[in-house]
């Protein structure tokens, strides 16, 4: 009994394994990746608000298409607010790796500004492996965590089924990485997240178009919900 169930499982991951190599490159052929210039913390002085972003898989280094949403946070507040993107791999190839040096150099911003400006308020900002990489930041209650006030995820594929904070229309499934069930229960107050049927990423779909259009889908959603959380 117990080498039919290891054999099952062996399937069910080869599957799954088939089925990611797939998607991925996919993903790699999109132009996903155009000219981003990094974007650094503040040099000095403490700004009230401080976002802090992390990029697509395979985008160039910088805040990548979410920077569009903040781009707007920064127009549409009445405070200062400085923005900041993760240096990471956000690679395809040895994704895990790179999603996993991800959290590490977020877990590094975020404990570095909080040091420097204690009153300044936190946003995280993912799409894509940037998602996970901030969802998965949250979970770990690393320091800084307690001032984060909002977090805005697209396309997450750590997205578990049925969590408060889903907007999207994928509530009832999950994604290729689910975190475990209540992971950010503790956050769900500070948290958005968008993920629609047909995400291969967060939500085991096939569409890739639907993975790549939350900005244009949600960005207007998501500003505001971040200018409300952070006070206008």
């Amino acid at each position: 009994m117990g080498a039919v169930r290891d054999n099952i499982k062996q399937v069910g991951q080869s599957s799954r394994q088939s089925k990611m190599k797939f998607l991925l490159i996919s993903l790699i052929a999109l132009v996903f990746s155009a000219t981003a210039t990094p974007i650094s913390g503040p040099t000095s002085g403490c700004s009230a608000v401080h976002v802090i972003t992390a990029r697509a898989s395979t985008e160039a280094p910088g805040e990548g298409i979410i920077g569009t949403v903040v781009t707007a946070i920064v127009g549409g507040s009445s405070q200062t607010v400085s923005r900041e993107a993760v240096a990471y791999p956000a690679t395809l190839t040895n994704y895990l790796v790179s999603e996993n040096q991800g959290v590490t150099a977020m877990k590094a911003d975020l404990a570095a500004q909080v040091s420097k400006c204690p009153d300044t308020k936190i946003v995280l900002m993912g799409y894509s492996q940037g998602a996970q990489v901030a969802g998965d930041v949250l979970a770990s209650r690393a320091t800084g965590t307690d001032k984060v006030v909002a977090t805005i995820l697209m396309g997450d594929p750590g997205h578990v089924a049925g969590e408060p904070f889903q907007k999207g229309t994928a509530n009832a499934v999950s994604g290729l990485f689910p975190r475990a069930p209540g992971a950010l229960n503790a956050f769900a107050s500070v948290i958005e997240s968008f993920c629609d049927i047909g995400d291969p990423f967060c939500a085991g779909g096939l569409n890739l178009a639907v993975h790549l259009g939350y900005v244009e889908e949600y960005g207007a959603q998501a500003t505001s919900f971040v200018l409300g959380r952070i006070g206008g």
